[in-house]
Parts: structure tokens; sequence; C-alpha cells
């Protein structure tokens, strides 16, 4: 049975999603955009700190979970500008030293609440 999974350390859902599911031995994250879980609002407006904001969310949600960084084995990138892939790139690669899961990442033309990035990943539970 999927089991909804809810963390106050990352922000609150802005619409009809779970932070995350788990089922099946896997986390499903939805996707996450750099907001503050304490005020709701965007944090920075470069996409190193947006990157490292989304990060930080995503891991507060998998620690909820049961899991961490480490057990990701999949993850969706959307950026909304593809010419900050390098400066994304190297906060990512921070989050991730050890296991680097399977990604692909997109320029999407339009991030809610005007964010430059989102992601969302799978990880084992």
């Amino acid at each position: 049975m999927p089991e909804a999974v809810f963390t106050e350390k990352a922000p609150k859902p802005i619409g009809p999603y779970s932070q995350a599911i788990k089922s099946n031995g896997f986390i499903f994250v939805s996707g996450q955009i750099p907001l503050d879980p304490s005020t709701g609002e965007i944090v920075g407006d470069d996409i190193r700190t947006q990157t490292r904001r989304v990060l930080e969310n995503i891991k507060a949600v998998l620690e909820a979970a049961g899991s961490s960084l480490e057990k990701v084995v999949y993850s969706v990138v959307f950026l909304k500008d593809l010419s900050h892939f390098q400066a994304f790139n190297e906060v990512y690669s921070e989050y991730f030293t050890k296991n680097k899961p399977a990604r692909v990442t997109i320029q999407a033309a339009n991030i809610p609440r005007g964010a430059l990035i989102e992601i969302s990943v799978i990880a084992e539970a």
C-alpha cells in the first residue's frame, strides 16, 4: 500500500500532491523547487543557491522516509535556462559524490513560482 511522506523540514506541497510516496521499496519524491520550508518563499535568485535549497529539501524528504541521497537511483531536473547547466552541475555533484544516479535534465519554459530549477527523484527505501 502506498504511504505518503511528510516532513516539516521541507516545503509544504503547494498543490494536491504529497512530498513523496513510499511504495514497493522505493520513494518517489515530488518535484521540489527552492522554497524555504519555514517561510514558503523562493530562496536566492541564482542557480547555485536555488540548486542547494532544492537538494536540501529533497534530502529532508528522503530522511523522513527513512532513506538518503545515497540511495537515489534516478533524478529528473528542470532548468529554466540550460545556460545554468554547468553551475547547477557543480552544486549537484557536491550532493552526489559516491552514487551518481541516472539523470534527465530538461530546459523548461516556466517552473512554478518563477523558480530557476525543479528536481524530482526516485530512491530506494
